[in-house]
């Protein structure tokens, strides 16, 4: 139950992430929601939490943490994309 928690999480967390960016409309792409969910919650939530001293519980500061951390990782994946696609034009 916990994992499946966990990926509903991380759906949230990065649809969310989408949305601040305004990626593409209201279009949402749920393979990289997902990705950058769990990817920007376990690292910028957990640093946020032990930073603010909340520990590991489910706090407001966590939350905020999680979705800065998947709006990173939503970025830095779109700066990737744009790299590669334009290096693979140039060639």
């Amino acid at each position: 139950m916990l994992i499946l928690g966990l990926i509903v999480f991380g759906l949230m967390v990065g649809t969310v992430a989408q949305l601040i960016l305004g990626q593409s409309g209201w279009k949402i792409n749920w393979t990289m929601a997902l990705v950058s969910g769990l990817i920007g919650s376990f690292v910028g939530g957990l640093l946020i939490s032990l930073l603010s001293g909340d520990g590991i519980q489910l706090r407001p500061s966590g939350i905020i943490g999680s979705i800065i951390g998947a709006v990173l990782v939503t970025l830095a994946y779109q700066w990737w994309q744009k790299r590669s696609s334009g290096s693979s034009k140039a060639a």
